[in-house]
């Protein structure tokens, strides 16, 4: 007995109020701590709680009264243009290339075809419309709002724009002064042939199908395409010479 007592003086000797009567401040009560007599403090300026951000405006949805817009929602800039090459590099070209002609690499190895940025559909969509892609997904594409910010969709979406108009700029698009060159004659300069610099050709087929209900999937990727109408492009050596004066590659 007068161990069991000795040992439950001991535990409760052990147990202290430091935590409990540590100096602190109860809500709406106030202080003298500071100047205006208030314990709690106002909130810092442009403060914005979580989950009460106008998610519904231009910037986070690409649409305005319920339509896509051929306008960016901040200026653009040489910084933003760098940074949606630099997201589009990481996260569009598997699929759409880095010139952004549907043709990406795994395209080239048997997946659904990509879409086109410089066909006919593509280049008449409003600028809004990518952003709304990358935020919603489309078809085959899964959405990438998980993987971009949307100041960073935005930027992938100008550079997109910069993509088209590059294939189709004229002397009026450029600074004065800036010599505008064909991109034959540069590729016949640097030791290609003038085809080099010539239309894209794009696969139009795909071994990628839908799985039918209760079948299971195939283990692995065929190591070559099934389909002949499939073919990478043949690997083009580069000239002699100095490399630093190759164009960059038009390709994948």
């Amino acid at each position: 007995m007068a161990a069991s007592t000795l040992a439950i003086f001991v535990f409760v000797s052990g147990c202290r109020q430091d935590m409990h009567n540590q100096p602190k401040f109860v809500p709406q009560r106030g202080t003298s701590f500071f100047a205006d007599g208030r314990s709690a403090r106002p909130q810092v300026d442009h403060t914005v709680a979580r989950n009460e951000v106008d998610v519904d405006d231009y910037f986070h949805t690409g649409l305005l009264n319920g339509k896509e817009q051929d306008a960016m929602p901040f200026p653009v800039s040489a910084q933003v243009l760098a940074r949606g090459q630099e997201r589009y590099n990481i996260y569009c070209t598997p699929c759409h290339s880095r010139v952004g002609n549907g043709a990406g690499m795994i395209v080239q190895r048997g997946y659904k075809p990509a879409g086109n940025f410089h066909d006919a559909k593509r280049l008449a969509e409003p600028l809004s419309h990518y952003f709304y892609v990358m935020t919603n997904g489309y078809g085959a594409m899964p959405d990438y709002s998980a993987q971009m910010a949307p100041e960073d969709r935005w930027a992938v979406a100008a550079y997109i724009r910069a993509l088209q108009l590059s294939q189709s700029a004229s002397q009026r698009d450029v600074p004065s002064g800036t010599q505008v060159e064909n991109l034959a004659d540069i590729a016949e300069r640097a030791g290609y042939p003038a085809s080099f610099a010539g239309p894209w050709e794009l696969p139009t087929v795909t071994n990628v199908r839908a799985i039918s209900p209760g079948e299971a999937p195939a283990a692995g990727a065929p190591a070559q395409p099934t389909n002949p109408a499939i073919q990478t492009r043949p690997a083009i050596k580069a000239p002699s010479g100095d490399a630093s004066k190759l164009p960059a590659p038009s390709g994948n």
